[in-house]
């Protein structure tokens, strides 16, 4: 049997056939189902630390059964990068064929499926946390991920407002000037000034300590926390974290890489507590949000299967669109 060639596609292919639409976000959903569902196989998150250069690399993977395919990502972060011109995080997939174990694609996204793959989650979030009506979104934060959480809220919820707030007051005035979409969005001085009325609160930011309290939030709101993806990375008030009906992507991940982990540390939950997986709520095994008035909080640190999910999504669109370099090995 003839070895099949490896398809490569760059990073201004996958821009163009993967953009943050409906169906990457139903994809995404799908993937988190099958983890409460099917036997997925997700190991454990491998990190790399190079500290002096401010430099950490995340390796994820997971097999999804039904999917053909599965990913292995590189992600790198160096946040020095900046000052040398450079961006400081970038990144690929090697996508593997699931019965075979052969390479079949090439992903040179630099790091731009991950934040898709992102935003998509926490549009999975909102969906099925956030109540229906929610119509004041809060972001904290004004980078990359900060843009894309409004942009995926915005497709599963009918925002009518937006509010940003960042440590930098400027950034978080350009970032509100330059979005357009089709409602409101303003700059805040404060976290306090953002999330007031707020229903639906997005922390995008490398934090490592608190900058979301539990007197900060509304009742009512759903809160999802993105930016805790390591373990010195830190959010959310622990006090926030018991006050509210707590979700985590992968509970085993939070408890030691989330927020959960700081609400350990902190005595605001126990180590050994059980708590629902969006996974879970999506198949209908547990209860998402249970009355208007509750707090909500979702705690994101990236999956495999988000991975696996979006790059599979891929391969099938470039296929179908006859997209990428062809490398015959």
């Amino acid at each position: 049997m003839k070895r099949p060639p490896v398809v490569i596609l760059t990073e201004t292919d996958l821009r163009s056939l993967v953009p943050l639409d409906l169906a990457v976000i139903d994809s995404i959903e799908a993937a988190f189902a099958a983890l409460a569902t099917k036997s997925v196989a997700m190991p454990p998150i491998l990190r790399l630390d190079i500290p002096e250069h401010r430099g950490e690399v995340d390796v994820k993977t997971a097999y999804v059964p039904g999917i053909e395919h599965f990913a292995i990502k590189i992600s790198p972060g160096f946040f020095g990068n900046p000052a040398l011109g450079l961006p400081s995080t970038n990144g690929m997939m090697v996508v593997l064929s699931a019965r075979t174990g052969l390479v079949e694609a090439l992903l040179l996204d630099n790091g731009y499926l991950t934040d898709v793959r992102t935003a998509a989650a926490g549009a999975v979030a909102a969906r099925h946390l956030a109540r229906p009506d929610a119509r004041i979104a809060a972001i904290l934060g004004a980078g990359m991920q900060a843009e894309m959480q409004l942009r995926a809220a915005a497709l599963v919820r009918p925002l009518a407002e937006a509010r940003i707030w960042a440590r930098d007051p400027a950034r978080a005035a350009a970032l509100a000037a330059r979005l357009d979409l089709g409602f409101p969005i303003r700059a805040s001085a404060t976290v306090s000034e953002a999330t007031a009325g707020a229903d639906l609160i997005v922390t995008t930011t490398p934090a490592t300590a608190p900058i979301l309290r539990r007197s900060d939030v509304p009742a009512g709101a759903h809160v999802t926390a993105m930016g805790s993806d390591a373990e010195h990375k830190h959010e959310i008030d622990p006090t926030l974290v018991a006050a509210a009906h707590y979700v985590a992507d992968r509970l085993s991940q939070t408890r030691v890489l989330g927020e959960l982990h700081h609400a350990i540390a902190a005595g605001a939950a126990r180590a050994a507590q059980m708590f629902p997986e969006i996974g879970q709520i999506i198949a209908g095994q547990a209860e998402g949000r249970t009355g208007a008035g509750q707090i909500t909080l979702a705690d994101l640190t990236g999956t495999g299967i988000q991975d696996t999910a979006i790059a599979a999504l891929a391969l099938t669109r470039a296929r179908a669109a006859g997209a990428g370099q062809v490398f015959n090995a």
